[in-house]
């Protein structure tokens, strides 16, 4: 059981590589839409596109790299013994870490 712990680690921590893509998406569809509207952010001033054509591309490819992630989690978890409360928000996290080495480290 505790052998599948690092295997876990490893699948969510690599996982989050490519997962850089989606999250990068998604900030700069939330940061030019919704939290300019609030004022909280500035739009990218040559973004002139619309907002319906950015979120035709952050939807799926977010739907589609959380359904590899959810496929690839599925047996990691059931071998680790974890409790599911336990393991998903730590999976997602540990998915987060290269985002968070790239935005601190860059």
């Amino acid at each position: 059981m505790w052998k599948w712990i690092p295997v876990a680690v490893g699948v969510n921590v690599l996982l989050g590589v490519p997962g850089v893509v989606p999250v990068w998406l998604l900030w700069y569809y939330v940061s030019n839409g919704p939290l300019a509207d609030l004022g909280w952010t500035r739009r990218e001033p040559t973004e002139n596109d619309g907002m319906l054509l950015w979120l035709l591309v952050v939807v799926p490819v977010n739907v589609v790299f959380l359904l590899v992630w959810w496929l690839a989690n599925r047996p990691v978890r059931r071998r680790t013994g974890l409790d599911p409360r336990v393991y998903w928000p730590a999976g997602a996290l540990m998915a987060l870490v290269p985002t968070f080495v790239l935005v601190f480290v860059l």
